[in-house]
């Protein structure tokens, strides 16, 4: 297959909708389990699952107070702990284990945790900020021996946005870790430039885009790739975009969930491969919305993205992709949840 910079794919700006063929096997692969982690007085984003020793499922997953709404992801968010015998639960809550650090970058929130196992040290990747706006996002890192800690945080982030004027001049955020297989480390993380976020009109604004950052051990430092961004829809029009990515490597390829955010439509997953992790396909359907794997109460006025799967993270079993965890509005209390999918394989 002949892989081309998404920059360029002017084929695609004629798209208007989904056709058969823009499904994804992997798509067609997810069988639901249904949520986890619903939590009274508590909204649940970003749930990252992670295979211990003790053979038990522990996620590292984002929460705030019910009482700030849906918007407290970036004020008021900390990084919980919880462990189940099975991926759909039920699970318990062990520990938060990382809170708003007054002083640090961190001060005002932490969210998107990302966790990953190297060589017997968990590395728990996540964005904090420190003035409860998105231009202080940054991507940071905690360590441990442990899943269950003590966790040592970075003082500093680990990559900071870049030079004024250039894509990724607002933040560094939802980031994305692989060690891949030539034996560089690779953040990939999502941006946007700060003069058109300022600019711009509208709800979303800024073009998301993602860009690659390399580093020779997990802590860093990280270098941008030079080419960046890698993944940039902002050719095909105002508000095409993509956050929310997932890397991992198999088979031979480089694999990529994200959220659409306007390449079909906002509902919807993407899947992509590449053969470097640099260049990659035209994405492929990944999931679809809520309501194709079950029913749910009509939308309550309060919450704005009901019926969306956001925050795409695989538990991997032996290498491969055994489970999917997506964030998503809704659920018992009217707040937000997990959610968990099965893969099933031919």
């Amino acid at each position: 297959m002949r892989y081309l910079r998404l920059t360029l794919f002017t084929f695609f700006l004629s798209l208007t909708g989904m056709q058969a063929g823009d499904t994804a096997a992997f798509c067609k692969q997810l069988k639901p389990l249904g949520r986890i982690l619903e939590t009274k007085d508590w909204y649940v984003w970003c749930v990252a699952p992670i295979y211990g020793p003790d053979e038990k499922v522990h996620v590292f997953y984002s929460r705030w107070p019910a009482s700030k709404g849906m918007g407290g992801w970036i004020s008021s968010c900390e990084i919980a702990h919880a462990v189940a015998d099975q991926p759909e639960g039920p699970y318990t809550y062990v520990s938060t284990v990382l809170a708003p650090r007054p002083g640090f970058w961190d001060a005002t929130t932490c969210h998107n945790p990302h966790i990953q196992e190297i060589d017997g040290t968990y590395y728990l990747f996540y964005m904090g900020n420190n003035n409860r706006k998105t231009n202080s996002k940054r991507i940071g890192l905690a360590k441990s021996n442990n899943l269950y800690g003590p966790w040592e945080r970075s003082n500093q982030p680990l990559l900071e946005t870049g030079a004024p004027g250039s894509w990724d001049d607002h933040c560094t955020t939802n980031p994305a870790f692989l060690a891949a297989p030539d034996g560089s480390y690779r953040l990939y993380y999502k941006s946007w430039n700060d003069s058109a976020y300022v600019n711009e009109k509208g709800s979303i604004r800024g073009n998301r885009k993602y860009g690659l950052a390399l580093a020779d051990k997990p802590e860093g430092p990280y270098t941008r790739y030079a080419s960046n961004p890698i993944i940039d829809f902002s050719s095909l029009g105002a508000n095409q975009q993509v956050e929310d990515a997932y890397v991992w490597y198999e088979e031979g390829r480089y694999r990529m969930l994200m959220r659409d955010m306007g390449f079909y439509n906002h509902t919807v997953g993407l899947y992509f491969e590449s053969t470097d992790g640099l260049y990659w396909s035209k994405p492929e359907i990944a999931w679809l919305g809520m309501d194709h794997y079950r029913d749910e109460p009509p939308a309550p006025s309060h919450l704005k993205r009901y019926g969306r799967l956001e925050r795409p993270q695989l538990l991997m079993k032996d290498g491969k992709p055994a489970y999917l965890f997506n964030a998503t509005q809704g659920g018992a209390y009217q707040t937000a949840s997990g959610f968990v999918f099965k893969i099933e394989r031919p």
